[in-house]
């Protein structure tokens, strides 16, 4: 194993996976943006555009806030897991402007996945609207400022609309690299694809 590196199959190149470990975090992620992204949607067109705060609205804010809170901290640890046991090497039959395209894209959803539930929490902290279903209140990271709030909670939402684009991107490339090029790409990811 080099030092620095995820274990991966033998040899270099083709063939080569992510461990066990950061395929689970991946997988972890991908679930909790399909599930923030429209939770988002849903709760902002009930709240701001129907003006309906009720308890579903207040369930589906507070349900945010916590998946929210909860990537933050997820996606942290992801980093820095990637940052210490590195990755394994590209597709060896990449171009090479594939592989720099991928690595800013992936670079990109990293940066994506850490501000924008940090603009989030402290766009909620400015508000301030930290209670969690009545049970708990999240810790605030700014005093109140509700034109503040108002400025960042827009920036985290045109941030999250990004994170979902490059997400489909994301998503895409790693198809047309399964269907069209029939390559190793998305193996990388799930090892167990023929």
């Amino acid at each position: 194993m080099t030092q620095g590196h995820d274990p991966v199959t033998p040899g270099a190149g083709r063939g080569a996976v992510y461990s066990p470990t950061a395929r689970a975090l991946h997988w972890l992620t991908v679930a909790a943006v399909f599930v923030m992204i429209p939770l988002g949607l849903a709760m902002s067109y009930r709240g701001n555009t129907l003006d309906i705060w009720d308890g579903l609205t207040d369930a589906l804010y507070s349900t945010h806030k916590l998946l929210g809170f909860t990537m933050l901290w997820l996606s942290a640890g992801r980093l820095i897991y990637r940052l210490v046991h590195g990755a394994p090497p590209d597709e060896p039959t990449l171009e090479w402007w594939q592989k720099a395209a991928s690595h800013l894209v992936h670079w990109a959803l990293y940066g994506l996945l850490l501000i924008v539930p940090l603009l989030g929490w402290i766009g909620i902290s400015l508000f301030p609207s930290l209670t969690v279903f009545n049970l708990f209140d999240l810790p605030a990271l700014a005093a109140p400022n509700e034109e503040a709030a108002k400025r960042v909670l827009a920036v985290h939402g045109w941030l999250a609309i990004l994170l979902a684009f490059l997400a489909c991107g994301h998503i895409g490339a790693a198809l047309f690299h399964y269907v069209i090029r029939k390559d190793g790409v998305l193996r990388r990811m799930l090892p167990g694809l023929k």
